[in-house]
């Protein structure tokens, strides 16, 4: 008998139960900064100043502190935690997301009810037969090396009835990484009208939700949404397996969006 099936049969079972109960596998794993506006200093801009994507954003015209993070664009980098010096920024294992609308990934001063969109068609169908084609847009392969984590016996995406197929053809969801290089843009265009109706576009990490660190470079452009019609965006760079999976599941309806207007609110 071979090593490692002698291994395996001790090991067991090594599938996590999450998300119904168990361990998400990202334990101890840095997330999204979190924002505490009453601790911050008016006129101090150093998280902005040292943020290289320029998700932070302050208003100095502003009577109080005015400052807005665009979560789609955080690189979840901790430069800006490292930087404030009264704590108004500060780390949490808060794990990239899926949400439905883009404007659920800016974070405001308020909570909100999350922002919907109308549906194209139904997704009852699909929740237990999902099939995911990938196109890689100009990606550094962060994004790849997450996804390939989906179909390691940890995580065990088709436990989900969730399938990655090859074909554009056979179909039902277009998962993009990277910021979309005008290289790329056409392929992607063809790839998406290949697919059968009723069909769905996911953004996936940062690059693709926003562009990134490249964006508007010489080679490419602004995400996924300036493409495609995009229907869930994941943040953060990478996401991680967990995220992805629990926004194909946000996309099937099978599990609620936990993030409003940029606030965790479950």
């Amino acid at each position: 008998m071979p090593n490692w099936t002698l291994f395996g049969l001790m090991r067991g079972q090594a599938t996590t139960r999450w998300p119904k109960k168990g361990n998400d596998g990202q334990d101890g794993l840095l997330g999204m900064p979190r924002y505490q506006p009453e601790l911050c200093d008016k006129g101090c801009t150093q998280c902005a100043e040292v943020c290289p994507s320029r998700a932070i954003q302050i208003d100095a015209l502003a009577e109080s502190p005015a400052l807005t993070i665009d979560y789609g664009r955080c690189v979840v980098c901790q430069l800006c935690v490292e930087a404030c010096p009264t704590k108004a920024m500060e780390a949490s294992q808060d794990w990239a997301f899926g949400v439905s609308n883009r404007a659920d990934l800016l974070l405001s001063s308020e909570r909100g009810e999350a922002h919907t969109k109308p549906r194209a068609a139904s997704r009852a169908n699909f929740r237990r037969s999902l099939y995911v084609r990938h196109v890689d847009a100009g990606s550094c392969n962060g994004c790849e090396s997450e996804l390939q984590a989906l179909n390691n016996p940890f995580y065990n995406l088709h436990r989900f009835g969730i399938f990655f197929t090859p074909s554009p053809r056979f179909a039902d969801v277009l998962l993009v990484t990277g910021p979309v290089t005008y290289a790329m843009e056409s392929a992607l265009r063809e790839t998406y009208e290949a697919m059968p109706d009723p069909k769905w576009v996911v953004a996936t990490g940062t690059c693709a939700v926003s562009g990134g660190m490249m964006e508007g470079g010489y080679a490419c452009g602004h995400g996924v949404e300036a493409v495609l019609p995009v229907d869930i965006f994941i943040p953060g760079c990478p996401p991680n397996p967990a995220a992805i999976i629990e926004a194909l599941l946000l996309l099937l309806d099978r599990k609620p969006q936990r993030v409003k207007e940029g606030h965790y609110v479950g």
